[in-house]
């Protein structure tokens, strides 16, 4: 096999299967992996509709660079290392047929916020794999929904542990977005989250779903699932959820239900929805002294009017989440070691398909009422005779 198939996505609502030449020479520290699946993340629906402004209000705010390869939640098998090696986040040298899991950005490590240890979402020189790189820039490959992902130098990369099944790995990256409950867990009161506390997660698709079963993991004793759909929120109910309310189409009763059910307005609301209207709605489900997480607005999707006197007379505490935090890798594949035969986190996957299907993929990951987390997978007949 001297090509490699990629699912590219070439402009908004073009999803075409091209060929790229198989790398030739991995450069020193870089890895190769042979894909073995890739999920559909909320991003990627927004990028195939259009909806391409990220980090907006920064000082790196940009659009996508098309044509890209997308796929930034992985799980691969390591086929080729540059000359000296690689090593994974633990220090230890990573070979051929290591199962991994690579984290999804690629920092500079040279920039102020690199340099002072931040979260490496805050890197002002930040690549995403699947994102921000475009497949014509050579050697291609920078995204899962391909046959093999090359990875440069400095990607921080997690080995799978042996007892975790892929349709678990491949939830990893989604996974690590919930260090979001952890920081809230180290806040002061009466803000933070403690065991017992009430957490509201309002919008439960992939990212909202996650953060309901992690809330009820860490000893939540209410966790309330809001969704217009009740496919999702039989989901959530599997995985932790104790209440679960379907919402209106403009979400205008929300709030009352979780503050009927919490007593006073819930401790932690998770705004999940991707909607900018719903932090109104999540502020409103709050007890005053609660804490708001807001990690749907990734996407510039619009601004919405907010009186900020509300924060200060109700003491609010608001927390925004740039994406998962590389240092949540280790954790979060414990985690899911330790509980996937009790919580079925499996469930989550809805839907696989072979790489060839990549278009198909994505209309089933649109249709909200069905499909939770859609996996892209590599055709397996066209696996490379290392």
């Amino acid at each position: 096999m001297s090509d490699v198939l990629a699912a590219t996505l070439v402009a908004p609502g073009e999803l075409e299967l091209r060929s790229y030449p198989y790398p030739q020479r991995i450069e020193p520290g870089s890895v190769l992996l042979r894909m073995l699946a890739s999920g559909i993340c909320g991003t990627d629906k927004h990028t195939f509709r259009g909806e391409t402004e990220q980090y907006a209000g920064t000082d790196h705010a940009r659009t996508t660079p098309f044509p890209i390869i997308q796929g930034h939640e992985n799980v691969g098998v390591v086929a080729d290392v540059g000359a000296g090696g690689a090593l994974a986040s633990d220090g230890t040298p990573l070979r051929a047929g290591d199962r991994v899991v690579p984290a999804p950005n690629w920092p500079c490590g040279a920039c102020a916020s690199c340099l002072r240890g931040f979260p490496y979402y805050l890197c002002r020189r930040l690549e995403n794999y699947g994102n921000s790189l475009t497949s014509e820039r050579a050697p291609h490959l920078f995204g899962g929904w391909a046959e093999y992902l090359y990875l440069f130098p400095g990607t921080p990369i997690f080995r799978v542990p042996d007892e975790l099944p892929l349709e678990v790995a491949v939830l990893t990256e989604l996974f690590a977005v919930t260090h979001s409950l952890e920081t809230v867990a180290r806040l002061p009161r009466p803000a933070g989250f403690s065991p017992g506390d009430t957490v509201a997660v309002l919008g439960v698709g992939p990212v909202g779903i996650v953060h309901a079963a992690k809330a009820a993991l860490m000893g939540a004793g209410r966790v309330i699932a809001v969704d217009r759909h009740s496919f999702r929120l039989d989901l959530a109910a599997e995985l932790g959820a104790t209440d679960c309310i379907v919402a209106g189409d403009d979400g205008a009763e929300t709030a009352a239900p979780i503050r009927e059910l919490s007593g006073c307005g819930a401790d932690v609301v998770d705004d999940a929805s991707g909607l900018p209207a719903t932090v109104l709605r999540s502020v409103e489900s709050l007890r005053d002294g609660g804490t708001l997480i807001e990690v749907g607005a990734f996407v510039d999707l619009g601004p919405v009017a907010f009186n900020p006197a509300v924060l200060c007379g109700r003491n609010l505490t608001l927390l925004g989440v740039g994406g998962e935090d590389a240092r949540a890798y280790p954790g979060t594949l414990a985690l899911l070691a330790r509980h996937h035969e009790r919580v079925p986190f499996a469930h989550l996957v809805t839907h696989r398909f072979p790489l060839t299907e990549a278009a198909e993929a994505m209309r089933v990951a649109l249709e909200a009422r069905a499909a939770m987390k859609v996996v892209v997978e590599p055709a397996p007949n066209r696996i490379r005779k290392e």
